[in-house]
Formats: C-alpha cells, structure tokens, sequence
C-alpha cells in the first residue's frame, strides 16, 4: 500500500499514485523493516529536482520495478526541504562511499536506518556508465541476505565516520588570515564569465560575499572585479528569467547560458542581498532591474494565500525540462510582430536556436544597449510574459519554510534603502508574521507548514534565520517586539540546541526523534550553515546592545570553526563573513527627538559593515554598551559610531554621519 495519500509535501504527493509501496520517514517504516527483516531503499528528492521526475517516471510508476522494490524492501520517500536532517546524514554517507552526491539520493539502509551502500539516480536499465535499477535492486537484497556480516562492516564503518565531529579551533582568525583566504579565492574565480572556474556553475552567495568583505577590507581590486563579473555575467545568462524576474539553481555550462530551470526561494534570497550591494556601490542600473526583478518574479508567483513565500517552482512542465521558459523565433515574431528583429538580436533568438531547437533568452553576446533602445525592449518584454504566462506553468511547491522565508525576510529589508523601495519592508512584515504567527509551538518553531501541517520542532538554521530576520527589521523599524522575537530565539537556540562541550549548533533540536547520529555540520550547502547565520546575528546584537554575553557566545562558535574553515574555506564562507563582521564591523547608534532623518541615513549604508540601533527617548543602554555614556548627553537628534570599545563623537548632520562611517571603514 502506497501510503502517501495524507503526506503535506508536494513532492511527496507528486509519489502518492506510484505502485511503490511507499512509506513516509517515520519510527513505523523502520518498525515494519524489523518486523520482515528486509533492508530499506530510502529515496529523497524535491519537488523541483528534475532528475528526481526522470527517475519516477521510468522506475517508481514502472509496475514491474515496483513489485520487485515492494517484495525486497521497505521504501521510504523523504522530501529533502522538510527533513535536511535526514538529506544530510545520508547524503554525507554517499560521499564516504567515495560517490559526489546529488539528488534523487537513493541510499540502502539497514532495519535499523543504519546506510551501507547507495547512489543517486539510476536509470531502469544500464546506461550513462551507470547500472540498471533492477539489477542493484536484486543485488543489495542478494547480498542483505547471504552475507549480513559485510553489510554490517559497511554499516558500522559509515556510522563510526558519521559520528566524527567537527575539530573545534582553540584560536581565531586574524585579519591577515581572512586577507589570505580571500587571495587565494580570487585565484580560483573564473577571469572570464565570473563565479568559480569549469562547469557548472552556482551562484555561490556566501562565497560572493565573502569576495566583497575582502575587497572592502584589503583595497583588491581583483576580488571586487571578481564579484561584479560575476554578478553581471549572471544578470545577462540564461540562468536570469529575462521576462518574470528571478533566477534559477545554477547553470550547466561556464557561461551561465544553460540553466537547470528550478527556480529556488533560498538562491534569490541570497542574490536579492548581492545585487542591493552591487547596485549601492556601482549605481550600475544592471544590477537594480536583477534586484527588482527578483522581487517582481516572488510577488507574482512566489506570495502563498496567507502571505508568507513558497518554496520553489519546477524545472519540468507538459514533462519537459525547460519549456516554460524557452521560445522559438516564429513565437516571437507572432507576438511581436515587426520589432521581433530588435529583441532578437538583442535576446539571442535565432532560427536553429541555441539550446536544443530552442532559445534560451539571454543578453551574453549584446549586453547593455543605449538607454533609448532599452526603453523600447521593456513593453516588449511585458507582452512575451503575458503570452508566456498562457502556457502550462511548472508546478510551485508551495509548502513555507521557515529558514528560507526568513533569508528571503533579511533580504528584502536590507535592499529596501539600498534601492529606496520602502514597499519590500512591508512584504517583509507579512511574511515574518505569518511564520512567526503560524510555525511557533511553546516558543519554538517548526520547520515546514503546508496545509495547517507543522513538521516541528524545526531545526537550528529555523531560529538562525528568522532571528536574523527579527534583528533586520528591529534596524529597520526600530520595533521592540522585533527585538523580543531575536532574544527568545537566540535563547531557544542557546537551550536546545547548542552542544554545551563545543558551543556549537547540532542541526536537530535536543529531544527530536532519533536519528542514526546526531547531525552537526559546519559547512554551507546551497543555504548558509546556521552556525554562520548564528555567529553573524550575535555580532550584530551584541553591537547593537552593548551585551558581554552575547559577543562572548559569537567568539566560541568563531573560534572553534577556525580551523575548519581555514582548512576548507570554500565550505564555510558564511561563518568567514560574520568573522569579518566581527572584527572590524561598526555600530550605529541613533537616539533624540527627531531622529529619523538619522535613522534614514543609517540605513542607506550597506549592510555588510554596520548595524544599526535606534535608542528612542526613554530608553537606556546597556551599561556594557562602549556609547553609554557619551548617548546621555543632549537631547536633540544625534548619531554615533562606534567600533569595538570606542566611540565618534556625536553628529547631529545626516552628511555628517555618511562621512563619519566612511572614515571608520564603512563604504559608504
């Protein structure tokens, strides 16, 4: 019996007419494995993989590839967004079984969830160099069988390596250490299309960030080259939707050309924040329609009923990867009719095509045009995402995350001055509210909501990103109860979820259900590590309160992941950044009647080196706080800066302020 009917995932409803007799991830699934000693095949995927489509289409909706996965083994389908416990440990499994990883993940387990071999897609029948699914499906039960004593060897080596923790550092990183992370970053960045050498090509936020901190820090010209080429190469590739905004997973070629088509809230998260940031520093108009683009494509298709964000959209429709998104040149023509030539040349559209039959819009080869011809391209791509959006649309997994939404939460009130777009803060509170409202039990979060279904407790990067997002509009608004919402979290994170003999975050809270260990990585996958998310919103509530503890608590956690992230940098560049932040990260202090004119330029300098308190009258410091005694003084608006233990004195001129932070390292 398929027993996927009542699952809240879309991905795993997308499995619920499968003949597989699947199983959700559960103590049950392991209980009925026990019960008939059989091993179970563990398949995880999402919604929006298109691979995972490949391999449901040609072996789980294959009758007679079912009846031989339901006579030898317990299946259990895992949707890899709602369970990233149960993706990481399986998924880390694989790479130490020597394979690189991806998803569909299908991995061979014990009854008692303990990995012993596994793989990801496979295909029916041998092709791609890879073996048939039915022949490594009658083999693995072949060898459970009659030779238990090797799958138990295999077992307990991959479960004893699992169980390794992280090295904890007994000393920080300087400034010259992080100077020469980022030089030999800069080396392995591709000169040409920008991100990092060969193909494929992601995105990689963390790592982009981590450029800019270093170009802002050291004068490299190099690394802040790096970054923008990287963002413009992107911004005119095929992996940008053009017409709706937005940009998807990654690209299969080096020149951003190709996209896997899967559209992912976390990536344009991550690049909403970069293009703000590029736009700020280079006024490049570039780079703000990719900003504005981003946040036109989550308002359109991405706003769930309650207001909150959807996960991702699929690569596939009508069965094709792509065909959403691609065009032919007589569809152009029809639509456009006698100014299809211009947008032609201008958007790569030929009669061959350049991507199998096909175009791919993109601007790789003609880049900017002179702003009158771009005044005219714009209605033209207002009618071709109308006639686009007649198609059949990919499917939208629209299941809220409370880790993604809080990214996307940050992202959109950290580009709002940047951009002057003070509408993005109130998409912010929505959603904020929505997941604060809706996805909270005892004072602690789930971690997916669909359909009044909670999967709770959530998981540490759940409180990590969503405290940063309460920390980012208590900047921004200046709301105590923002500021409430970052405490408790940090508290929930601090009692259920901190190793007290490391300091550091395990993914799982204390007290959820038993897995074979208890993850806890450290490096960044396609969403940053919630240690580097954690480490970053103590910084900057201990900048903005003047709190011994909490900077204290973001110390451990960057001191004991220095070594790893020094011997492993491209893995742990969030954690890198919020180093960074803290040793030469500012505070702005704000406080008087009438200090909004302050507050406003506060917030226009970006992001990456400041935090930003607003002491409204009545208010006190903290007695730790290094302006306690300089904020008493007068009563008119002023602002100061300060760095560490010291302070500027007060300014009182908006110009005043810009260039005050600017002269303590701030770009302004």
């Amino acid at each position: 019996m398929n027993r996927l009917k009542d699952a809240s995932s879309p991905y795993l409803l997308q499995h619920r007419d499968n003949p597989v007799h699947w199983w959700e991830w559960g103590p049950e699934a392991f209980a009925e494995a026990r019960r008939l000693q059989r091993p179970v095949l563990l398949s995880v995927g999402y919604a929006a993989c298109h691979w995972c489509h490949v391999m449901a289409h040609e072996s789980f909706e294959d009758p007679a590839v079912a009846e031989v996965m339901n006579e030898l083994f317990v299946n259990i389908k895992v949707d890899r967004e709602e369970r990233p416990d149960v993706d990481h440990i399986y998924m880390s499994a694989l790479h130490l079984l020597g394979e690189q990883g991806g998803w569909p993940l299908t991995m061979f387990l014990t009854p008692e969830g303990e990995p012993f071999w596994g793989g990801t897609y496979f295909p029916k029948e041998p092709r791609f160099g890879r073996p048939g699914l039915m022949h490594v499906l009658r083999e693995i039960a072949r060898i459970h069988q009659a030779e238990p004593e090797r799958i138990a060897k295999n077992a307990t080596a991959i479960k004893q390596h699992l169980a390794q923790e992280t090295q904890p550092g007994q000393e920080g990183l300087s400034p010259a250490d992080l100077d020469d992370l980022g030089a030999r970053l800069v080396g392995i960045m591709d000169p040409v299309n920008g991100g990092l050498q060969g193909a494929p090509k992601f995105p990689n936020p963390p790592i982009l960030e981590f450029l800019l901190r270093y170009a802002h820090r050291s004068g490299n010209h190099q690394a802040r080259h790096s970054v923008f080429l990287t963002l413009e190469r992107m911004a005119y590739g095929g992996i940008h939707d053009h017409l709706g905004g937005g940009f998807a997973r990654y690209a299969v070629d080096e020149r951003w050309l190709v996209p896997h088509f899967e559209k992912m809230l976390y990536d344009n998260a991550q690049l909403l924040e970069l293009y703000a940031l590029a736009f700020a520093e280079t006024r490049r108009p570039l780079f703000r329609a990719a900003a504005e683009g981003i946040v036109a494509w989550l308002e359109r298709e991405m706003v769930t009923q309650e207001g909150a964000y959807a996960s991702s959209l699929d690569a596939d429709s009508e069965g094709e990867e792509g065909r959403f998104y691609v065009w032919s040149l007589d569809e152009v023509r029809n639509v456009l009719g006698t100014d299809a030539d211009l947008f032609a040349k201008v958007y790569d559209v030929t009669a061959e095509g350049n991507w199998e039959g096909t175009n791919i819009l993109n601007r790789l080869l003609s880049e900017e045009a002179p702003p009158a011809v771009e005044e005219r391209l714009a209605p033209m791509r207002d009618k071709l995402l109308e006639r686009r959006a007649t198609r059949i649309r990919p499917g939208l997994d629209d299941k809220v995350l409370a880790d993604w939404n809080g990214l996307m939460i940050a992202a959109l009130v950290r580009a709002s001055p940047l951009l002057d777009r003070p509408d993005w803060i109130d998409l912010a509170t929505r959603a904020y509210r929505l997941v604060r409202e809706t996805m909270t039990r005892n004072g602690s979060l789930g971690h997916s909501w669909r359909g009044g279904s909670l999967i709770h407790p959530g998981f540490a990067l759940d409180h990590a990103a969503m405290m940063r997002a309460a920390l980012t509009l208590y900047e921004a608004t200046g709301e105590e109860s923002y500021l409430k919402d970052t405490i408790s979290w940090r508290d929930v994170l601090a009692a259920d979820y901190t190793i007290p003999e490391t300091g550091l975050l395990a993914m799982t809270a204390r007290g959820a259900d038993a897995l074979v260990v208890r993850p806890q990585p450290s490096h960044d996958d396609a969403v940053p590590n919630a240690n580097g998310v954690y480490a970053e919103a103590l910084v900057r509530l201990a900048q903005i309160t003047g709190r011994t503890e909490d900077r204290e608590r973001a110390e451990t956690v960057l001191t004991r992941l220095s070594a790893v992230a020094q011997a492993a940098p491209l893995g742990h560049t969030s954690i890198l950044n919020a180093l960074d932040l803290h040793l030469r990260g500012l505070s702005i202090l704000v406080t008087g009647e009438g200090f909004e004119p302050l507050r406003e330029a506060a917030l226009r300098l970006p992001y990456l080196e400041r935090s930003l308190h607003v002491l409204r009258p009545g208010e006190a410091l903290d007695p730790d706080h290094p302006a306690h005694a300089l904020a008493a003084a007068g009563d008119g608006p002023q602002a100061l800066v300060c760095a560490g233990m010291r302070c500027s004195l007060p300014v009182t001129e908006p110009e005043a302020l810009a260039a005050q932070a600017k002269e303590w390292g701030v770009r302004a």
